[in-house]
């Protein structure tokens, strides 16, 4: 039945509507809004979460957020289409026969979204309560693979499937999946000596947080090359729980600047089960000495033959290319990598059909991409210019196409681009301003772009490798967003006095007024090639900013140039001296925002964690330009920080006493202006809470007062919720009560 409405009425609707969705985006953020772990808004929706593709390149694979339904779907990319990519109720099934597993631990397992798959994709491996197991899709059979106390560590398919390869007891082992019969490729592991599994120092500043492996099959699946790490040199440094009524300590092998590093080896073992070839190769690094020798890459060639390492000097002035005899073990090397400063390690080659591979390399001051003959000689320079090369995405040999992700449109923005191996016809694929991050099929046919900005959650679409839209796979619209009051965020540069233009963004407050004065609270992290202005969604932290803002404040990020991703000959005039520069920069900004009427030059703010924590420390005792600061798991002196990231920069304290002495916050703590807010983890195993310790003795012998907050139980972030909603509660309100 239609009904109609009278002139009044129509009216009185529509202001009714109009004056709610006014109010709906009127809702003012709380912390509980953001951290609190039983009440916080999903501000970042749910974009799919995409894990590979198939062989074919025609499905990827997507974990299932419905924890009773299949973990992992097979997605038809072009329709859409899904089916569970295993019947996990079979797999359940399965597992529950084999002995050492509970029913409660089959479910669990079979209904789990992470499984390393073997390369056919047709077996998933699963380290459960320190042993193996295997399952194959195909027969929806499982069977238990190692029994035993000891734990097995980094385990991995062979290339052909047919094997594992694990660390145990900081021994390297294989195992042949069809007999169970395993055997040991070393024997002298132990505390000290590690086989195929890095150390703390080579995960974190070399080889990838979290990434422990360093093993690495053979094409063929017959050899295995692997880094032998001697820790006996390494000093320890002890971290202490104190929560536990008996505190539990960890006491870890850590070299601070200047220490003694591990010795380090690159080995060879064949693995073909006969006793006269299963043997260990030492690869021939003898023209380098041992305690001035990092090997930072490795890679087999696809021929099997030879292994290719980079290696340098522990100080990272050079990078040597070399290739190893897989037979002999007799290195050669390529070329070496030099610049006027710090070379750093990128990333493994690209191999190509014939042998010729793609290299990354800041050599121009830019990172970018250049081809190579199969022996090590320069063919071309694949991309050029003044920008970067952010990864290496995909490469199309049968049409000629290399895929990466650049910042040649923005610096705080990567774009998609194909270009030819010859170096000609780039072309940007993605269209939209924003964070582009694309996940190509192995056929090089299509990718996957997740694309965000400071305004927008994650969005997932599926382009033709020529960069048109094949299909929307998820807008995820967060309707939350809509209903609270935001600032505006704009983007804008700030150029310096000798012409080097800084990349900046303001939030400012929601009701701004151009007549009234505000304070300004800044975030910085500053460190070499760390950019923190970027337009893409800045999830718990950005929302916290918008808080801020909500309650009257400014805030401010502005990168000083050797943070700003413009290329690493942008980082290169802070060598050997952290500090002096960056404050130089971050001044400058300040200076830009004095100069805007709606700032109140009394009144400004800074924060940061990590290098950004010392960056706050170094700002407010070696300036007077900022009233508040508040400073997380802060490096105080780089004496105390570790040996590879920190002589990269600034050589060792031994060749370098004046940098070191320049550069530490505590040493000019009596020299400290404005009010100073420490925060670190007490189990930080990373940046040690020493350096907040020490600061912390420094400020009070100078009769300097600060605040101090402990984080029990955290390392180098407050992860836990309940601890991260008290540690963001308190950094708020330091800033409304002293800013």
């Amino acid at each position: 039945m239609q009904r109609s409405f009278s002139r009044p009425s129509f009216l009185l609707l529509a202001f009714l509507l109009l004056h709610s969705a006014a109010h709906a985006q009127q809702k003012l953020l709380t912390i509980d809004d953001i951290f609190d772990p039983k009440t916080r808004v999903n501000f970042s929706g749910s974009a799919p979460t995409i894990l590979g593709w198939t062989t074919d390149g025609q499905f990827y694979l997507q974990r299932n957020n419905d924890p009773q339904a299949a973990p992992i779907l097979k997605v038809n990319a072009l329709t859409g289409e899904s089916a569970s990519l295993y019947d996990a109720g079979r797999m359940e099934a399965a597992l529950r026969a084999l002995p050492g597993l509970t029913p409660e631990d089959a479910k669990r397992l079979a209904f789990r979204s992470v499984h390393d798959i073997n390369k056919a994709q047709t077996r998933l491996l699963i380290n459960h309560g320190n042993d193996l197991y295997v399952y194959d899709l195909a027969s929806a059979t499982a069977k238990r693979l190692t029994t035993g106390a000891e734990e097995e560590q980094e385990a991995e398919f062979s290339p052909d499937g047919r094997s594992l390869a694990f660390v145990r007891n900081n021994n390297l082992f294989v195992l042949d999946i069809a007999s169970g019969r395993e055997r040991a490729l070393t024997t002298d592991g132990g505390e000290r000596i590690l086989n195929g599994r890095l150390d703390w120092l080579y995960q974190e500043e070399i080889y990838g947080r979290g990434n422990f492996k360093s093993f690495w099959w053979s094409p063929d699946s017959k050899r295995i090359t692997y880094l032998r790490l001697d820790e006996k040199p390494v000093a320890d440094f002890t971290v202490v729980d104190h929560i536990p009524r008996r505190q539990d300590v960890e006491t870890t092998p850590y070299p601070k600047a200047g220490d003694a590093n591990p010795l380090v080896e690159l080995r060879m073992a064949s693995v073909d089960g006969s006793t006269a070839n299963n043997t260990v190769q030492v690869i021939d690094t003898s023209k380098y000495l041992p305690n001035d020798f990092l090997i930072v890459r490795v890679a087999w060639t696809p021929d099997s033959k030879s292994v290719l390492y980079q290696a340098q000097n522990r100080e990272q002035t050079f990078l040597d290319v070399n290739f190893a005899d897989a037979v002999t073990g007799k290195s050669t090397t390529a070329w070496q990598e030099k610049t006027k400063a710090w070379v750093e390690a990128i990333d493994n080659p690209r191999w190509l059909g014939d042998g010729s591979f793609l290299w990354h390399s800041d050599r121009t001051g830019f990172r970018h991409l250049y081809r190579y003959s199969a022996d090590g000689k320069l063919i071309n320079p694949v991309t050029k210019g003044e920008w970067e090369v952010r990864s290496l995405d995909a490469v199309d040999e049968r049409n000629g196409f290399v895929y990466f992700n650049g910042t040649e449109r923005s610096p705080i923005a990567g774009d998609v681009y194909r270009i030819k191996l010859d170096g000609t016809g780039q072309t940007r694929l993605t269209q939209t301003p924003g964070s582009h991050r694309a996940n190509f099929n192995p056929t090089a046919t299509h990718f996957i772009d997740s694309w965000n900005d400071i305004n927008t959650p994650t969005q997932v679409r599926l382009y033709r490798a020529d960069g048109t839209l094949a299909r929307t796979i998820a807008e995820n619209r967060v309707a939350a967003l809509a209903q609270y009051k935001l600032g505006r965020t704009e983007f804008l540069q700030v150029k310096t006095r000798d012409g080097f233009t800084m990349e900046a963004m303001m939030i400012k407050p929601p009701d701004f007024d151009p007549n009234k004065k505000y304070p300004v609270m800044s975030y910085t992290y500053s460190g070499p090639q760390a950019p923190s202005v970027r337009n893409s969604w800045g999830g718990a932290t950005y929302m916290w900013h918008q808080l801020l803002a909500q309650k009257g404040y400014i805030i401010w990020i502005c990168d000083n140039r050797s943070a700003s991703g413009k290329g690493v000959q942008a980082a290169w005039p802070v060598y050997k001296n952290f500090g002096e520069l960056e404050l130089r920069d971050l001044l400058e900004g300040v200076a830009y925002l004095k100069s805007q009427p709606y700032v109140d030059p009394a009144r400004i703010g800074l924060w940061g964690w990590s290098f950004g924590g010392f960056m706050t420390s170094y700002a407010l005792t070696h300036s007077d330009a900022f009233k508040i600061g508040i400073a997380g798991g802060s490096v105080t002196d780089w004496k105390l920080y570790d040996s590879i990231y920190t002589e990269r920069y600034m050589s060792t304290p031994q060749n370098n006493p004046e940098g070191y002495a320049r550069t530490a916050p505590q040493a000019a703590a009596a020299n400290l202006h404005g009010k100073l807010l420490l925060i670190h983890g007490a189990m930080d195993d990373n940046v040690h809470m020493q350096n907040t310790i020490q600061f912390a003795y420094e400020l009070q012998k100078a009769g300097k007062p600060f605040q101090l907050m402990v984080y029990p139980k955290s390392r180098h972030g407050v992860t836990d919720p309940l601890l991260l909603k008290h540690m963001r509660g308190m950094m708020t309100d330091f800033i409304v009560n002293n800013l």
